[in-house]
């Protein structure tokens, strides 16, 4: 009974640090996936994959390529976690396989890697070879050719840096080169020296006539490359000296309502503002407010003629302000005019000039008989 406590006593502290490992690896691997994940995004890690077949392969799956690689780092902190986690009870069988995978992850991060790479080159070197010999028959299937060689080369390499299928793989690489070598003996040792002589002599002619094309279609590319970038430098350059130009036009060319502007501004009703302040017919007006009083006595009904044209105001509403210059001594009234005040006006109504030309004489009374 006493030994069965002191297990339980022995093992309940073991199994807390366990759960605890457990949880902090777990977040840390959590946090490690999805800054994995953002970086590799940020970088265009994905558009790298998509160059090769590995790009391709991963179309068909629901994880692109970061993604995936985010995945991998959570499952390898996970395990490493683990590891950690089963260590606390003491040396275990589930240590030591843990231990095996861990040791087994930085092959496989690396055989990606590889794989990764290889596919990026076998793509560059298919597309440079099918630019290259796209026009020609065998172009194609050269390029393809390249192509697979290259990803098999990386997958062999790939398998034998995780330690897997050594003892497939690189045998079937042996077998591969010693058949092609294999090949090359028996065909120029053997009865097809002749034959292979003849092939050769025809595909070393079609070759050069090719080259000769190949070489043509450089050259007039290269030319209407080079015609095309010369143009367009001389358009380039036009376009400065046209703007110069247009700003450099005279106003009047350009802006032919700008000359007509400065007689607006010399406008003969704008000059002819002071006039128009010493009108005529003001200046008679004040001729008849001024007028000496009527000795003849022809307003009948006015007692001191003088006296009352005094006290009548002199209309400062219809008589504006004498002009600049303009004469302010009253003008005697021509002879034979009469004496009598005007009447006042109405507000609001302009002041009528009044006849200038003398009264006629008043012929004496005929004598009687």
């Amino acid at each position: 009974m006493a030994d069965a406590w002191s297990s339980i006593a022995t093992f309940v502290p073991k199994f807390l640090a366990f759960v605890v490992v457990l949880v902090v690896g777990w977040l840390v691997a959590t946090a490690l996936r999805k800054a994995v994940d953002a970086v590799l995004e940020r970088v265009g890690f994905d558009r790298w994959v998509e160059r090769g077949a590995v790009g391709r392969a991963l179309a068909r799956s629901r994880y692109d390529a970061s993604g995936l690689l985010a995945k991998l780092v959570y499952y390898a902190i996970l395990l490493i976690t683990l590891q950690i986690a089963f260590s606390v009870f003491g040396p275990n069988p589930v240590s030591d396989l843990l231990s095996g995978v861990v040791a087994w992850l930085p092959k496989a991060a690396v055989a990606i890697v590889i794989i990764v790479v290889a596919s990026a080159i076998a793509r560059a070197v298919k597309d440079i070879v099918t630019a290259a010999l796209g026009s020609l028959p065998y172009g194609r299937p050269l390029a393809t050719i390249a192509s697979v060689f290259i990803i098999g080369l990386g997958v062999i390499a790939a398998l034998n840096q995780i330690e897997v299928a050594t003892t497939v793989t690189t045998p079937v690489l042996i077998a591969i080169l010693a058949t092609m070598a294999g090949i090359l003996i028996v065909g120029v040792g053997g009865g097809l020296v002749r034959p292979m002589q003849q092939r050769w002599e025809h595909w070393l002619s079609r070759a050069e006539a090719e080259t000769d094309t190949i070489r043509a279609q450089a050259a007039a590319y290269s030319r209407g490359r080079a015609d095309a970038m010369e143009t367009a430098a001389v358009s380039r350059a036009e376009q400065p000296r046209q703007r110069v130009g247009a700003f450099a036009q005279p106003a009047s060319a350009a802006y032919p309502q700008s000359t007509a502007q400065p007689q607006s501004t010399a406008q003969p009703q704008s000059t002819a503002q002071p006039q128009s302040t010493a009108q005529p017919p003001n200046t008679v007006q004040a001729q008849n407010v001024a007028q000496p009083p009527n000795v003849g006595g022809n307003t009948p009904g006015v007692q001191g003629g003088e006296d009352a044209r005094a006290s009548r105001p002199a209309y400062p509403e219809s008589t504006p302000p004498a002009a600049p210059g303009a004469p302010t001594t009253p003008i005697p009234p021509a002879a034979g005019t009469s004496g009598a005040p005007m009447p006042q006006d109405a507000p609001g109504e302009v002041a009528r000039p009044t006849s200038s030309r003398p009264n006629p004489p008043e012929e004496p009374p005929s004598p009687r008989r």
